[in-house]
């Protein structure tokens, strides 16, 4: 079996014609490349450490390769040059490589747009690429009619392309914008800020933030930010390479024209190391919300603080060593709460509490213990979000059967007013705040490149016209044929899948497959673009599918847990029933089976081709989740063991044990696994 990785974003299609004239070339050529990759491999030799061994609950677990945990050791990066060299080694045998990147460089060259937002009294932000930029470009302009001109331009930031903008969050009156940088890859951040009119950079910077988001007050005085304590002395500083945990998450908030030293701690909980923070300043400038989370479940405690309430203000805690003081809402991990909108102390809140599929329900801050529903619980579909707008107007959508539905709804009752027109596919993001009556919807399905929808409220029936729309010369939609099944899984339960392949295949099962899956994490895998895919179809007559499996949220928190914990072999159970359904039906047959995921989703793809090696010609999984045992102590793993358990609790290690990947078992019953 051939397994490597490669993930390519973005592709774009070429002139119709001229991919016909070279398909054919192409295809034959890469049939001889591939049959050269199925050569033998001469792997590096590992050194095997045989004096690791752990003990789980009493079953003893050799771990030989545990040197390769430290990416700084000399050894390691060795390893890794060896490896990179192995791979180079086999790329070159596919000498159609060449006109493969010539194609896909040209492929990726179309622009691409995301949906304006507007700030300040009437300016538009929104990002922009080329074509072949490496990131997008944040621009603005004074009107949607005026000249845009780049504010941000983050391929500019470092020569050779390895800063990335991560975050960014304009203030109310649109004068500052505060935005993220990460380095090479790293969750870590550091936070700019460039005052608007003049484009000009401000000294403050901010370090040390992950898993932040950046919420200013309406004053445009400073802005809420989360972040983890600075390293002691002789900590690791590298930070990005480093693997500890990550722990004792905190709230800021931060001054402009202040040096981070100043910065107010608004909230901390050393009782609770595993603890995560964000704060968010809600629309009316009034309140800040406290949401708190433990691990990757939807739940989440609330708590909020009346900012006009602060005698002296968030000044006032300059000098000061108490915390904010927050008031807390809900105060359980029962729940997931996202604030809507709120007059006042009248707060709506979309949740999942005692509602899988999620609601719409009101509370008054001043009666906390009486909740009213507003939009109830749907029957079968998942309420994936809800957005006040144009004042006293919700727009929500809905998750039917893995397709978007959009609706106009009454904020103050839920009623439906209007159900707005979409194509069988993804809301991708609505932009648009509760004093818009102008909004943006994002758009996308397997045959739509992108579509941004221009949607005026104002008027008695909304006007929802095309605003922008990507165009891909010489890709034709009706070439290709969508349709989508529901495979019976191992238990008997209904797994939908998508399959997306040329109108006139013949499923007689000479057709490569490529088979994609997530399953976790209440992750929702729904119909987008993808232009490297639809050309593997359209001209090497593959087929693209997305299986839609247990563990992700396309039908709701049930479907999530039942992928998840004790039940995460099911995930395993439906990727494989949907892979055999492929070859039953015709489309392809084993050898020609590849399978493809990233994350939890290399996790997925690795217990696979474990489980049913025979099923699966090749497979892809990118930076996959492999080292079941010990995942949780690696930076922010534990937050994990949500989704999967923890090896640390004895019953949970025996879940995991089953999925674990094993290498062998020797006389004295000590198991050797994978750990990666």
């Amino acid at each position: 079996m051939l397994s490597y990785g490669c993930h390519i974003r973005h592709l774009s299609v070429l002139n119709s014609t001229r991919l016909r004239q070279h398909s054919s070339s192409i295809a034959k050529t890469a049939m001889g490349s591939l049959s050269a990759l199925y050569q033998p491999i001469q792997y590096p030799t590992a050194r095997r450490d045989d004096s690791v061994l752990d003990d789980f609950h009493g079953v003893k677990i050799a771990d030989p390769y545990r040197w390769l945990e430290n990416p700084e050791a000399e050894e390691v990066k060795e390893f890794v040059q060896k490896q990179v060299a192995l791979t180079d080694s086999v790329l070159q045998r596919c000498d159609c490589r060449p006109k493969l990147a010539e194609k896909i460089t040209k492929l990726f060259d179309n622009p691409r747009y995301n949906a304006p937002f507007r700030r300040g009294d009437n300016k538009y932000f929104y990002f922009h690429n080329t074509g072949l930029q490496a990131q997008s470009v944040l621009y603005v302009q004074d009107t949607l009619e005026a000249e845009a001109e780049v504010l941000l331009d983050p391929n500019a930031l470092s020569e050779d392309g390895t800063v990335s903008l991560n975050t960014l969050s304009v203030s109310k009156d649109a004068e500052f914008l505060a935005y993220g940088l990460s380095s090479s890859g790293s969750d870590w951040v550091t936070i700019n800020l460039m005052r608007i009119r003049d484009k000009t950079v401000q000294p403050d910077t901010l370090s040390w933030v992950k898993f932040s988001s950046i919420s200013w007050t309406h004053d445009t005085k400073g802005f809420f930010y989360s972040r983890y304590p600075a390293p002691k002395d002789g900590e690791l500083v590298d930070a990005g390479t480093e693997t500890n945990a990550n722990l004792y998450h905190e709230l800021y908030y931060h001054f402009l024209g202040t040096d981070q030293s100043q910065d107010i701690l608004c909230w901390r909980d050393p009782e609770n190391p595993k603890y995560m923070f964000g704060g968010t300043v809600t629309e009316d400038g009034k309140y800040v919300l406290l949401y708190i989370e433990e691990g990757c479940d939807p739940v989440n405690k609330l708590y909020y603080c009346d900012l006009s309430e602060l005698p002296n203000g968030l000044e006032g805690f300059r000098n000061e060593s108490s915390l904010l003081p927050f008031v807390k809402l809900v105060d359980k991990f029962d729940g997931q709460y996202q604030a809507i909108a709120n007059d006042d102390t009248l707060f709506t809140f979309l949740t999942n509490k005692d509602a899988p599929k999620y609601k719409l329900v009101r509370v008054d801050l001043k009666e906390p213990n009486a909740w009213t529903d507003v939009i109830p619980e749907s029957e079968k579909d998942v309420l994936e979000s809800a957005r006040a707008v144009n004042g006293n107007q919700l727009i929500v959508s809905y998750l039917s059967d893995v397709k978007y539905v959009l609706q106009v709804r009454d904020l103050e009752t839920g009623s439906l007013q209007h159900k707005l027109p979409i194509d069988i596919g993804t809301v991708s993001e609505i932009s648009a705040r509760r004093e818009d009556t102008v909004l943006f919807i994002g758009f996308t399905s397997f045959l739509t490149p992108g579509i941004i929808y221009q949607c005026d409220l104002g008027t008695q029936t909304p006007d929802m016209k095309i605003f922008r729309e990507i165009d891909i010369p010489g890709f034709d939609r009706s070439e290709f044929h969508v349709n989508q099944v529901f495979v019976p899984s191992k238990d008997g339960t209904k797994i939908p899948m998508f399959i997306v392949a040329r109108k006139d295949i013949v499923l007689d099962g000479s057709h490569p497959c490529l088979l994609y899956g997530y399953g976790g994490f209440n992750v929702s895998l729904t119909p987008y673009f993808n232009i490297s895919r639809t050309v593997l179809a359209r001209h090497l007559g593959a087929v693209f599918c997305i299986a839609n499996i247990r563990g992700g949220g396309e039908y709701g928190e049930e479907w999530h847990k039942s992928g998840s914990l004790a039940n995460k072999q099911n995930c395993f159970d439906d990727f494989i029933s949907a892979a055999e359904y492929l070859v039953s039906a015709g489309y392809t047959q084993p050898r020609k089976l590849c399978i493809e995921g990233g994350s939890n989703g290399g996790l997925l793809v690795g217990a696979c081709i474990n489980q049913r090696p025979d099923l699966f010609g090749c497979a892809l999984a990118h930076v996959g989740v492999m080292d079941m045992l010990r995942f949780h102590k690696f930076t922010i793993g534990h937050a994990w063991a949500t989704d999967y358990g923890c090896s640390e609790k004895e019953e949970e290690f025996h879940w995991l044990i089953k999925y674990a990947i094993p290498i062998m078992k020797n006389k004295n019953d000590v198991l050797y696994f994978i750990n990666a």
